[in-house]
């Protein structure tokens, strides 16, 4: 009785915890929405206020909507992020499945590479990378953007991944091998649907950074027709003037993406923050 009091106290703490985080983080997001509606001076003057009848004011989604393809910017923005959740997801439940289940030579050291991923940033390769692309004509493809990224968020996916594998039951894949199914049919069939509050995890704490990332798609895909939506934004913000209504609606709009996809995954997410605190 006092252990599962004990539990219930720890998953009490944690959702209060994620609450006010949830609350902090979404305040900035509140601004930005609220301010996006109003006219230039009341963004200056009382930017914590709401929209009045006489503050209130479309223009900046007029401008985003009139200037610029900002809806070939959210489809490149659209594609590359989902392509690359896909791919990290797939690879880094692979790689997490073979390093939890299977022992060799080198377990270790491999994930300790792996590892090495998540304390060293992408970033810092980003002339190499650049070179890589140019050598095989892949600059201002989207295909650039989703290697970069698919290689960005494969460490992180099989550090969180390869923890849940482990508490797989073994009886449960012995028991499959005993029926005759193949590898790739226990990983698929028996596996992933178990640890499917952690694939949630990862792809929302994939999704945030690829989504918002205005280095790579600056540097690999500049083009016109290869924007993604964050660099498409920029065109409002110039070295004297910025358009703040203009980069406002334009952050607002790219906003809610991720809005729609964290309250679309809000479950699986919190049981997988959670389930190491309620052991």
């Amino acid at each position: 009785m006092s252990q599962a009091r004990n539990s219930l106290t720890r998953t009490a703490l944690v959702h209060l915890a994620l609450a006010s985080y949830a609350i902090i983080s979404i305040f900035p997001v509140f601004l930005t929405l609220i301010n996006s509606m109003k006219d230039r001076n009341a963004i200056f003057r009382n930017p914590m206020q709401l929209p009045t009848p006489a503050t209130f004011d479309l223009v900046g989604y007029t401008t985003v909507l009139g200037q610029g393809d900002f809806t070939t910017y959210f489809q490149n923005s659209f594609i590359v992020t989902v392509a690359s959740i896909a791919l990290v997801l797939l690879f880094g439940a692979m790689a997490a499945f073979a390093l939890s289940e299977y022992r060799f030579r080198g377990n270790t050291l491999m994930g300790l590479y792996l590892a090495i991923g998540i304390m060293i940033p992408i970033r810092l390769g980003t002339v190499a990378i650049l070179q890589g692309m140019v050598a095989t004509g892949l600059v201002n493809t989207l295909t650039a953007l989703v290697l970069v990224y698919t290689a960005q968020g494969i460490p992180l996916a099989v550090f969180i991944l390869s923890e849940f594998m482990r508490t797989v039951s073994d009886d449960l894949k012995n028991a499959g091998r005993i029926d005759g199914l193949s590898e790739y049919s226990i990983f698929f069939r028996l596996v992933l649907p178990l640890v499917r509050p952690a694939m949630a995890t990862v792809a929302v704490f994939t999704m945030i950074p690829i989504w918002n990332d205005l280095w790579f798609p600056l540097i690999l895909a500049p083009s016109e027709a290869t924007k993604t939506v964050t660099l498409g934004s920029q065109i409002f913000i110039g070295q004297f003037v910025t358009n703040w209504n203009a980069v406002l609606a334009a952050l607002s709009l790219a906003i809610l993406p991720v809005l729609i996809l964290y309250f679309i995954f809000s479950r699986q997410l919190i049981r997988g923050i959670t389930s190491g605190a309620v052991k």
